[in-house]
């Protein structure tokens, strides 16, 4: 393939392509990618060019539009990447993955455990099943007071089995 015909192929081609490529792609780097990755093709197909039975430019946008799907039908088939980031960089720090809530769902279920069958049915009642007290009250047959009470001892149970540090009361603190 002849260098000057890619050359006059892109001096013709090469605004129309990068500004259809930049709509599509909405990102100008990207678009450029395109536009290059759609000229090599032409390269490796000379004979597109030198057909004068169709148009080469609208083989050129089929091409890019082609480039343009593939792309993104590549990207929606892989996971997504996270990038490392520092805690102190303008986005922020990485999420934590999924593994950090596990072992904390395994400490809480742990902790669950350790509890008295009362107490442990009190939390299961009011926070996984979501019920308010007098819901609960009425689920387990006992009075909205009781259900209350053991809540209360059933928590200040759990932050002492998983060491959470409860805030100390003083004499300033409660005033």
């Amino acid at each position: 393939m002849d260098e000057a015909l890619i050359k006059s192929v892109f001096d013709e081609h090469g605004g129309m392509l990068l500004a259809y490529a930049t709509r599509l792609t909405g990102d100008r780097a990207a678009a450029e990618d395109v536009v290059q990755e759609t000229l090599f093709r032409a390269w490796k197909h000379p004979e597109v060019l030198g057909n004068r039975k169709g148009s080469v430019r609208g083989w050129l946008l089929t091409v890019a539009r082609n480039i343009v799907t593939d792309r993104a039908r590549a990207r929606a088939a892989r996971p997504t990447e996270v990038a490392e980031q520092s805690p102190n960089s303008a986005n922020g720090p990485v999420e934590r993955d999924h593994a950090d809530h596990v072992v904390n769902s395994m400490v809480v279920l742990e902790a669950l455990d350790a509890l008295s069958p009362e107490h442990r049915e009190v939390l299961v009642e009011i926070y996984y099943r979501g019920r308010s007290m007098v819901e609960a009250a009425q689920a387990l047959g006992i009075p909205p007071g009781t259900v209350k009470s053991r809540c209360y001892y059933a928590l200040r149970a759990l932050r002492g089995i998983v060491g959470v540090n409860q805030p100390a009361r003083t004499r300033e603190g409660a005033r």
